[in-house]
């Protein structure tokens, strides 16, 4: 079914070719008509499955059809990240309309984003507390607000939003349209949508706990104090164009980067130190290919949508199973394949059991015949001044050569299963209101 079926404006269903959409996703096809005819919804799917056009494709429609000059609809997420990508998404979507979009995001300027409110967006996307912040200040109104849009809703109460969201919605008008997005429904989700939303539509694509599709998955048992070897000797020793490596803490992200870049690997990291301008030179570089490697904190789990990504590799074990699944699930995404290492210390093997009774499967181990596992050992291949890995490198058993990145059939570039991330075509303007024709 294409796009121009579900009743989209015409304005819209031209981004979406330009795009390169080719046809809704699940979750697309079953959100989109509901919000169109006024729902509240709930919708629950797999991450990757492009949730963000959803909600997005819909709202845009239905401000086309209200007054312009204040906020009609407000997108609150749970980090920077994710609601920057929320951010490009909707400016491409609302390219040939004279919507405006205004983010409102920590660590960047007030003052351009009171110019933004002052302006009249008619769209917001915002973190919950620097939402606030402009709140307390009267900088904008939303007594008009028409819809609201919570994404990655249990993230946002994973990282203790609930008290700021409760403040956020009891400024709102009571009578609004709510969409609730979720990666799991955890009985305090459920609360929170019993609470806001009015007979809201259900709407669950694949099993949650589930990860993607397409995604070869390993385990690799090693001592703790091993495993920064051992991922310098799969990145020099296996095919991995586009890394990303999770760890638990934003002190270790940092040495492990600052460990890889010794080693003579392109690095980049990404945490809650560093500066929003860092992250973003952070996050644009390793989308431009510049960096073989980032290493991140879990604030990289969610919403990250990098279609380039061949291999995610924890070094540590996440104590919470949905972590897991969200982490491995920034590769293989746009219908294409990737890999998913864990690197497991003996006292982490209780951790990795649950994950594997949530996903529904054990992870197959992998030793490497070439690899000293003494607690002891040094790291000479490291000290040998070894060449890293490439194209053509040897691999060890059990760990999968790097394979095309798109499966026959799939969507073409630019079709992000997040809904997409993509900017209008090179050479055209890409200011914050967009005129139609221009």
């Amino acid at each position: 079914m294409p796009f121009r079926a579900l009743g989209l404006h015409p304005a819209l269903v031209q981004a979406t070719r330009e795009m390169r959409y080719s046809e809704p996703t699940p979750v697309q096809a079953r959100a989109i008509p509901a919000v169109l005819a006024g729902r509240d919804l709930i919708a629950t799917a797999q991450t990757g499955t492009g949730k963000t056009a959803a909600f997005l494709l819909p709202v845009l429609h239905q401000l086309l059809a209200l007054p312009r000059g204040t906020t009609r609809a407000l997108v609150i997420t749970p980090t920077r990240e994710l609601a920057q990508q929320i951010d490009d998404v909707c400016l491409a979507l609302a390219y040939h309309t004279d919507l405006r979009v205004g983010l409102l995001v920590g660590g960047a300027p007030m003052a351009k984003q009171e110019k933004a409110l002052r302006a009249g967006a008619e769209l917001l996307v915002a973190t919950p507390g620097r939402l606030l912040d402009h709140m307390r200040q009267n900088q904008a109104r939303f007594d008009q607000v028409h819809t609201l849009v919570l994404d990655e809703a249990d993230r946002m109460l994973d990282m203790g939003f609930l008290p700021d969201l409760k403040r956020v919605i009891a400024r709102l008008p009571a009578r609004r349209q709510t969409l609730l997005f979720s990666a799991t429904m955890p009985p305090v989700i459920a609360q929170l949508a019993s609470q806001i939303l009015r007979d809201p539509l259900k709407v669950e694509v694949g099993r949650r706990s589930a990860p993607a599709v397409g995604i070869t998955q390993a385990a690799y048992p090693v001592p703790e104090n091993r495993k920064a070897a051992l991922l310098h000797h799969l990145l020099r020793h296996t095919e991995m164009p586009s890394v990303l490596v999770f760890t638990r803490t934003k002190m270790s992200a940092r040495r492990l980067a600052r460990a890889i870049a010794a080693d003579g690997f392109t690095v980049t990291e990404l945490h809650s130190n560093l500066t929003q301008p860092q992250r973003n030179r952070a996050m644009a570089g390793f989308r431009r290919g510049d960096y073989q490697v980032l290493v991140a904190t879990n604030i990289a789990a969610r919403g990250l949508d990098v279609e380039h990504i061949t291999h995610v590799i924890s070094v540590d074990v996440p104590a919470v199973p949905d972590d897991y699944v969200h982490r491995i699930g920034r590769t293989a995404r746009a219908e294409a394949e990737g890999d998913a290492f864990v690197l497991v210390s003996p006292g982490e093997e209780k951790a990795l059991a649950q994950i594997e009774r949530h996903i529904g499967q054990r992870l197959p181990r992998v030793t490497l015949p070439d690899f000293d596992y003494s607690q002891s050992a040094p790291d000479r291949a490291a000290k040998a001044g070894r060449k890293p890995g490439g194209p053509g490198a040897a691999r060890p058993p059990g760990v999968a050569p790097h394979r095309s990145r798109t499966k026959a059939g799939s969507r073409p570039p630019g079709q992000g299963n997040s809904g997409g991330n993509s900017r209008p075509p090179a050479g055209q303007p890409r200011s914050r209101r967009r005129r139609r024709g221009r």
